[in-house]
């Protein structure tokens, strides 16, 4: 007896830890933003590199990928990223999707950059 009388005492000193402490319970931390996209504005679709190179000058990056090619402009102090994707064989690459955003990450629509 004597042998347990310490060792449950010692489980009621540890499952106290567990219980309510009097305070009030802390809000859950908000979801993170869901990262908003716009499609690309209907003049942009279907334009190859060389018409959007006419048109906002040289990209600042220009990724080629074996399905894509992500060409990036400076618009307006907007930051402009380009998605051109081949929609058939033998076909030169047009843009299918944009997304544009401010120099400091945060998510802009296409007209604010006067995009349209």
């Amino acid at each position: 007896m004597m042998r347990i009388f310490p060792l449950a005492l010692l489980s009621v000193f540890a499952l106290s830890g567990c219980g309510p402490t009097g305070e009030a319970p802390q809000a859950a931390l908000p979801a993170p933003p869901m990262a908003s996209s716009y499609g690309p504005p209907k003049p942009l679709v279907g334009l190859d590199a060389k018409r959007l190179i006419a048109r906002f000058g040289e990209p600042r990056l220009d990724i080629r990928d074996r399905t894509v090619r992500k060409l990036q402009f400076d618009v307006s102090g907007c930051v402009l990223d380009t998605y051109l994707y081949t929609t058939a064989r033998g076909k030169e690459p047009t843009v299918t999707y944009i997304d544009t955003r401010m120099p400091d990450g945060k998510d802009v629509d296409p007209g604010v950059c006067g995009i349209n």
